[in-house]
């Protein structure tokens, strides 16, 4: 008997250990990451977070593990959230913020960290700061924030994750690398070591990239080395994850504050060396529209109970605005082996326990839609050079060539108003026009990627226009298989209106979708904030 009941109540706790996992399984839940669209807080609260990164630290209050989230507040971010028809033209410090959160979906103001009044304390006069990230240094049991302070490094420490940061010192970089400051910089901590490094490039140029260890050095926190890993064309917004025990080093182009292409490299130690040498690669998935419109801000590399989940995080930063809604747009990675992929998702669900993330219901499939990935007259001379629009493929059938450097051709983009920025997103849209007679095909096809499914089904195409008079045919259509699918509006609308194509059908996993003009000379069409997104019966 005594045999039997140490069986039974071995079996019970065998029953009750799967009952416990099973139940907190069945507790995690995915929550919807939508991009295109200012954040708010779960309750409500605007967010304003440019230019950071995302760390885990222990919560002083319950002892529990918590994602903080710290960026800076610029005051232009906050008029814009006002009024999105004026795109701003500086950055004013506000503060440096800080958002706490358990799921890296509902977050919660924690504070205003760093503030102008303790900035004022040390400095003479207002600067730029920003680029910024923390990093938690065991030997001294503080909290060391990391950024950019005019043309210097400032660190600034606290006690707590959310307590008011305070200057410690200010560092010039020149000894170190040759410029007082840094290009752009971030702060990765590779949570396998418990390490933090701050990851930076060259003040002047941008052509090199440094990793140094952040430590304490005769009692102050600094950086503790200097390690070159990177020497080649220049790159701004440099930052860095780990995935399955390697290290990604990437930033964007020199593009000002516009988007752009994600560039990387890849290592087995954090210091090098870096494949292939000096010569960064774009990452895959990223070229339809320029990463979602954005420039590299940082990552955060989810390790859940079923999957490993790389979360591109990125910064719209355009002169504080005019080419969006969001400040911030977050999108998965996938990786074939140690190859990156670049999803660029409006709208997916992420399970932070798990790992695991889809793609969100109301997701839109068109990339560039609001056409805001260039933000230069198309076609252009000017870095990047280019000649036809990011993501779309607009063909002359008749009329004026389309090319770079030539003053007969069309321009592909026509530049919004504050008008029509009451009606539509950003800054751009889409023309069709000529100065002769023409027709044009403008066209963009979607399709499944390997991670990315575009399933079978019905979906709804919608567009905002204003046109003048004089064309024979102006259509929106979609083309899946064998099926076309067309919707007319040739007549003048003098004002944005949007118009909807219900019930296409969509079959193998992919659709082209377009407009086709046929007009008269010095007609045109404005196209802006086109979406398909799969359409759902009413329940």
């Amino acid at each position: 008997m005594k045999t039997q009941a140490k069986y039974f109540l071995i079996i019970m706790l065998f029953v009750s250990v799967a009952f416990v996992f099973l139940n907190n399984e069945a507790k995690a839940q995915s929550f919807n990451i939508r991009n295109d669209c200012f954040w708010n807080t779960h309750d409500g609260k605007p967010i304003y977070s440019q230019g950071g990164g995302i760390f885990k630290f222990t919560d002083p209050v319950t002892g529990t593990k918590k994602y903080y989230w710290y960026g800076v507040h610029y005051k232009q971010a906050e008029v814009y959230r006002k009024d999105p028809s004026i795109t701003q033209s500086s950055a004013a410090f506000e503060s440096v913020t800080c958002y706490s959160s358990t799921d890296l979906v509902n977050w919660y103001f924690e504070g205003n960290v760093l503030t102008q009044k303790e900035l004022m304390a040390h400095s003479a006069k207002p600067t730029w700061v920003g680029r910024l990230g923390v990093a938690y240094i065991k030997e001294l049991k503080k909290y060391a924030l990391f950024v950019q302070h005019g043309n210097q490094v400032l660190i600034a420490v606290s006690n707590s994750p959310t307590g008011e940061f305070e200057w410690h010192q200010q560092i010039d970089m020149k000894g170190m690398i040759g410029t007082p400051n840094t290009g752009d910089q971030t702060v990765f901590t590779d949570e396998d070591n418990g390490k933090s490094y701050l990851i930076y490039s060259y003040g002047r140029g941008r052509n090199k990239i440094y990793v140094s260890e952040i430590g304490v050095k005769d009692g102050m926190v600094n950086l503790l080395d200097c390690t070159e890993v990177y020497r080649g064309e220049g790159r701004e917004g440099n930052c860095m994850f780990k995935y399955k025990g390697k290290y990604y080093m990437c930033a964007s182009n020199l593009y000002g504050w516009d988007a752009s292409h994600v560039y990387y490299l890849v290592a087995d130690n954090i210091r090098g060396p870096y494949k292939p040498t000096n010569n960064m690669m774009v990452m895959n998935g990223c070229s339809e529209d320029y990463a979602h419109i954005t420039q590299t801000g940082f990552f955060y590399t989810i390790k859940g109970s079923k999957q490993e989940t790389v979360i591109f995080c990125g910064d719209r930063w355009a002169d504080f605005a005019g080419n969006g809604l969001g400040y911030n747009q977050w999108c998965p990675l996938s990786f074939d082996e140690k190859i990156p992929y670049f999803n660029s998702l409006s709208s997916w669900d992420l399970n932070a326990q798990t790992g695991k993330w889809q793609v969100g219901q109301d997701n839109n499939f068109v990339k560039n839609g609001s056409f805001e990935a260039d933000r230069r007259k198309i076609p252009s001379d000017f870095k990047p050079v280019q000649e036809q629009l990011t993501g779309w493929v607009s063909e002359v059938i008749k009329g004026n060539k389309i090319a770079v450097n030539d003053s007969a051709s069309p321009l592909l983009n026509y530049f919004n108003n504050q008008q029509d920025r009451q009606f539509v997103i950003g800054e751009k849209s889409l023309n069709i026009s000529d100065n002769v007679d023409f027709e044009r095909k403008v066209s963009q096809v979607i399709m499944s990627s390997s991670y990315v499914k575009l399933e079978e089904g019905y979906y709804t195409l919608t567009a905002k226009v204003k046109n003048s008079r004089g064309f024979h045919q102006l259509l929106m259509y979609a083309k899946s298989g064998t099926k076309t699918f067309k919707y007319n509006f040739e007549k003048e609308n003098t004002s944005w209106r949007q118009i909807v194509l219900n019930q296409i059908l969509v079959k193998d996993g992919k659709v082209e979708i377009g407009f086709l003009a046929d007009g008269k000379a010095d007609s045109f069409c404005y196209i802006d904030d086109v979406s398909m997104v799969k359409a759902f019966p009413n329940k």
